[in-house]
């Protein structure tokens, strides 16, 4: 499938596949939208409601990396550890990754983001101490684990272009994959979405969304 580069709001690049017109990130700005739904009302609000050093996390879609990357940067201003496994079904080439301009934005180290993609896939890989990265490379209705983790990074393609990624069935292997009190963010609103979240046991919530878009959803394994 054929995938362009393609400059976002807030000046970092995504991937456009013009086949569905769609992006791996909001065109309003991968970075921020990242920083919002993934960073702010994932990773910092899982710590806010538990009393933890380490976090174990799922995310669906490892795509660009850039979820990874923005955690990885959190776990060198601060004392938590980060185990972090990447779901992806087709994963980029590097040449593709090359081109992303997320370490110059970022001020951070470029050799760190490559080395990420250049992680080999199925085992665990120490990118630091505080951060050990796991890419899978399987489709996300392959995904079988138990009481497994803390937090899902929910990134699948949007459900205009991939619905049967936002059904019962998927949000019921992330209810199950999740520990109690687990949370899943996404950048989703979609009332579908929603609702399939809350039919497998999910307590939804509607936060406000990353910049142009109105609103998100967080979801908690109760």
């Amino acid at each position: 499938m054929k995938r362009t580069l393609f400059k976002t709001g807030d000046g970092s690049y995504t991937l456009h596949i013009p086949e569905w017109d769609e992006q791996y990130h909001s065109k309003h700005g991968a970075i921020a939208e990242a920083l919002h739904v993934f960073i702010k009302e994932g990773l910092y609000h899982w710590f806010s409601e538990n009393l933890a050093t380490t976090v174990s996390m799922l995310e669906i879609g490892f795509g660009t990396g850039l979820n990874a990357f923005l955690t990885y940067l959190e776990t060198e201003k601060n004392s938590f550890t980060v185990h972090y496994t990447g779901v992806e079904a087709y994963p980029l080439e590097l040449a593709e990754v090359e081109k992303l301009n997320y370490p110059s934005l970022l001020n951070a180290s470029e050799e760190i983001f490559l080395q990420m993609h250049r992680a080999p896939w199925e085992e665990i890989y120490g990118i630091s101490e505080k951060f050990h990265l796991k890419k899978q490379r399987q489709f996300f209705s392959e995904i079988s684990s138990e009481n497994c983790f803390n937090l899902i990074y929910f990134d699948a393609f949007g459900i205009r272009v991939q619905p049967e990624l936002w059904t019962e069935e998927i949000f019921g292997k992330m209810y199950t994959a999740l520990k109690p009190n687990g949370v899943l963010v996404t950048y989703a609103a979609n009332g579908n979405a929603r609702r399939a979240m809350q039919a497998v046991g999910f307590k939804v919530e509607r936060l406000p969304g990353p910049p142009g878009k109105k609103e998100m959803l967080r979801a908690t394994k109760k």
